[in-house]
């Protein structure tokens, strides 16, 4: 037998029991893919993330992320996720103000801040591997809408839906802000018109103001991944970012949002997002928060 140790942390806040929670292997050498899969199913949580030594050694380490159901490119709640578990175990060594790394996933290197504020609490913020950009392929929104219990009067006028693309896809559809919160999947209208189609993976977002607002509440459905509701979901923000790039133009320079997730099931998250804008285009898009340490443990598994 063989003992391999694992941390959780609630991700996406600064609270305990709030945010999404993450486990996390920090010393994974060993593990096949297949016993990989099978620990996130046993921890049943969005993502079970597995870190292993880096292919270039100028890189921090190699991520393999697993949501319940599949293994997944790239995420954003893992990574950033991982990287505050590792600055806040000492694996990084001293963290005075800021430290950058480079964490390989999937869809490829993925830069990652780490910032120390005044108060001592270490925050981290990742740069997206892929530019979000947005797919040929539409949807039905009335469809969409009807999936997650709503009418076409919820939809937000004049706000098109998209599927995004970040090295996973997000199919974006713009609510009413009091409307939000009475989404409810139907799994069987998901599966008849959404299963097997690039808009698999559902993100609800409001703003009160969609031309020029900075804050907006999200929900994530993402049931192909195993995951009925998501409390935060890092990878969507990116997506987003570069849906709300498309649609508010914003000017030269760096644009912030903040999102707001999981409310309506209990895991209240806060996600902090932002594009960097040259000449009109993204060039890059950026998501960050904090993270809370929860528990320790470890599995005996065979040799």
């Amino acid at each position: 037998m063989s003992e391999y140790g694992y941390l959780t942390a609630d991700v996406f806040t600064d609270q305990p029991f709030g945010g999404n929670p993450l486990a996390m292997f920090p010393e994974a050498k060993g593990l096949a893919a297949e016993t990989m899969q099978r620990l996130a199913a046993e921890f049943n949580l969005s993502e079970t993330v597995f870190v292993l030594p880096p292919g270039d050694p100028a890189h921090t380490a190699r991520l393999r992320i697993f949501t319940p159901a599949v293994e997944l490119p790239f995420a954003g709640h893992p990574t950033v996720g991982t990287a505050l578990i590792l600055a806040e175990t000492g694996r990084l060594g001293a963290i005075d103000r800021r430290r950058d790394i480079v964490l390989e996933e999937g869809a490829g290197p993925v830069p990652v801040t780490i910032e120390r504020d005044a108060a001592g609490r270490l925050k981290a913020t990742l740069t997206s591997p892929v530019v979000p950009s947005r797919r040929p392929e539409s949807f039905d929104a009335a469809q969409f809408a009807a999936a997650v219990g709503l009418d076409e009067a919820a939809l937000e006028p004049g706000v098109p839906g998209a599927i995004f693309n970040v090295g996973v896809s997000f199919a974006i559809l713009p609510v009413r802000p009091e409307r939000l919160a009475a989404a409810r999947l139907d799994l069987g209208l998901w599966r008849r018109h959404f299963a097997d189609t690039p808009a698999q993976h559902f993100y609800l977002a409001a703003l009160d103001d969609w031309a020029l607002g900075r804050t907006a509440r999200v929900r994530m459905f993402a049931p192909a991944m195993g995951v009925m509701e998501d409390p935060a979901t890092g990878a969507a923000a990116a997506a987003f970012t570069g849906f709300l790039a498309a649609h508010q133009h914003p000017a030269d320079g760096v644009a912030r949002w903040i999102l707001s997730q999981g409310a309506e099931i209990g895991r209240p998250s806060e996600i902090e997002i932002s594009a960097d804008i040259v000449g009109g285009t993204l060039k890059a898009a950026r998501v960050g928060g904090t993270a809370v340490l929860m528990s320790r443990g470890s599995f005996d598994l065979p040799s």
